[in-house]
């Protein structure tokens, strides 16, 4: 899966990223009433310009990409001086307030996510096999603090029509059976069936569980 990923990347098969910001953020982001100067996680968050929107609704962004290309791609795209570090086994660049881990998100732990009050999922949970949808909602939710509020945008397809991915058909009784453990899970709304590939958009907000809930 990892070296599928990094392949797309080196050889620019990159048909998943957009081109502008996504619309549902824009609608559906002030909804969850976050507060400005709250830090966004992005998980696997390639190279999207909902990022710099992010950062331009004043909010700090940490994305975390495993291929450097996407990293590169970014900051070259973008504007500013772009400085770099280390926090092993991380190496992060950061420009203006978006902050780019380059890694694997399974090995970002709780006490590299001290500040993150809110997340934004638009390609990571559809990028992954089923297998992995487990791991990754368990560990998103260890990441989430109590009472922070995430954006999740996910895709499906008629029944009979689940082609294997990336992206991958994540249907609504998935998302609630993955995340409602942890999380409280509201469906915000979807779209019409992509006339291409079938694909239909489905938004959610969710609020991590907890002693403030």
């Amino acid at each position: 899966m990892a070296h599928d990923w990094l392949d797309r990347w080196r050889e620019g098969r990159i048909g998943f990223h957009r081109p502008e910001t996504h619309p549902a953020l824009v609608r559906h982001w002030p909804r969850l009433g976050v507060r400005p100067g709250t830090k966004v996680l992005v998980p696997l968050c390639g190279k999207s310009l909902d990022m710099r929107w992010l950062a331009q609704q004043d909010h700090p962004v940490l994305g975390i990409e495993l291929a450097e290309e996407a990293i590169e791609q970014f900051v070259a795209e973008g504007t500013g001086d772009v400085s770099r570090y280390q926090q092993a086994p991380f190496a992060i660049c950061r420009q203006g307030s978006v902050e780019l881990w380059c890694g694997d998100f399974f090995h970002f732990h709780i006490d590299q996510a001290a500040e993150i009050g809110a997340f934004y999922d638009r390609a990571a949970l559809i990028a992954l096999p089923a297998a992995t949808r487990q791991r990754y909602a368990f560990h998103l939710a260890q990441l989430i603090p109590p009472g922070a509020r995430g954006l999740l945008i996910t895709l499906s397809r008629a029944a009979g029509d689940e082609a294997a991915g990336p992206p991958y058909h994540v249907p609504g009784e998935e998302v609630r059976e993955l995340f409602e453990p942890n999380f409280l899970v509201t469906h915000l709304g979807e779209g019409e069936p992509e006339a291409e590939s079938g694909f239909r958009e489905s938004v959610w907000a969710l609020t991590r569980r907890g002693p403030m809930t």
